[in-house]
């Protein structure tokens, strides 16, 4: 064997190695390709839906707030109805005490 015997082996090894691994590994890097582009689709679309959820929390935590608020009031009154010792009425003096409470 001479050396231009081994130069045409190596080519050819080379040749038949490279059109090996474009043919098996191009479909599998076309399909990752298309993977990694609809992962990043769904998180900008999920980005963008993001306002709308903030909206609805914001929503939410509004109405919480203002059951609270109502349930405060309810507390301060049968507080002050408690500590008046009067159980038939309110009185204005506790009236006013459950008003500077809020």
């Amino acid at each position: 064997m001479n050396s231009g015997d081994i130069v045409s082996l190596a080519v050819l090894v080379t040749g038949i190695l490279t059109v090996g691994g474009v043919l098996i590994f191009r479909p599998i890097s076309k399909r990752l390709g298309m993977l990694l582009e609809v992962t990043t689709q769904q998180k900008l679309r999920a980005a963008n839906s993001d306002p709308h959820d903030t909206m609805r929390i914001r929503e939410l935590l509004t109405s919480i707030d203002s059951r609270l608020t109502l349930l405060e009031e309810r507390q301060d009154f049968a507080e002050a109805l408690i500590s008046a010792g009067d159980t038939k009425l309110l009185s204005v003096q506790a009236a006013q005490y459950a008003q500077e409470r809020n």
